[in-house]
């Protein structure tokens, strides 16, 4: 057993995991040339801030809990950028639960708080989206980001 998060990819992987529904906001700053990222304190790769989405709450709930938890940042939930799930992913956790993820993204803005680490988080910031792609991302965020940019006028379902 690993003391980290482990993302694994294979032809339909993710039937090995149990269903999760999870969320994640897409922050930009005011002039959207960049957006808030993350470093996960578990695996040390980057992402957009977002977890999992407790029972008993909404999805837009979820969005705003886990940007603050994991910024300090309070938010509002501006619109749904996109659905994504990934049928050969599995997500295998240090106590070996395995999930399978169907995620929300949200585009959402800052509207209180102050930015801070927390014990999921090793470092966050503000970032161009060509230092994003030197970045080690985790999964794929950043077409998350490129999918909020293109301002579709509906929900992407990938």
């Amino acid at each position: 057993m690993t003391d980290k998060t482990q993302v694994l990819y294979a032809p339909r992987l993710g039937k090995e995991g149990s269903l999760r529904l999870g969320c994640c906001a897409i922050i930009f700053d005011k002039k959207r040339e960049k957006v808030l990222l993350t470093r996960r304190a578990d695996n040390g790769l980057w992402c957009l801030p977002g977890g999992a989405v407790e029972s008993g709450e909404s999805v837009a709930e979820a969005c705003i809990r886990e940007a603050w938890e994991e910024t300090g940042l309070s938010v509002s939930v501006k619109r749904l950028v996109g659905v994504y799930s990934n049928p050969d992913q599995l997500v295998i956790y240090p106590d070996g639960n395995k999930a399978f993820f169907v995620v929300l993204s949200f585009e959402a803005e800052v509207i209180g708080g102050e930015l801070k680490l927390s014990n999921e988080t090793t470092e966050a910031g503000y970032y161009t989206f060509e230092e994003m792609a030197s970045m080690q991302m985790h999964a794929k965020h950043n077409e998350r980001v490129n999918d909020a940019l293109s301002n579709s006028a509906s929900a992407l379902i990938k």
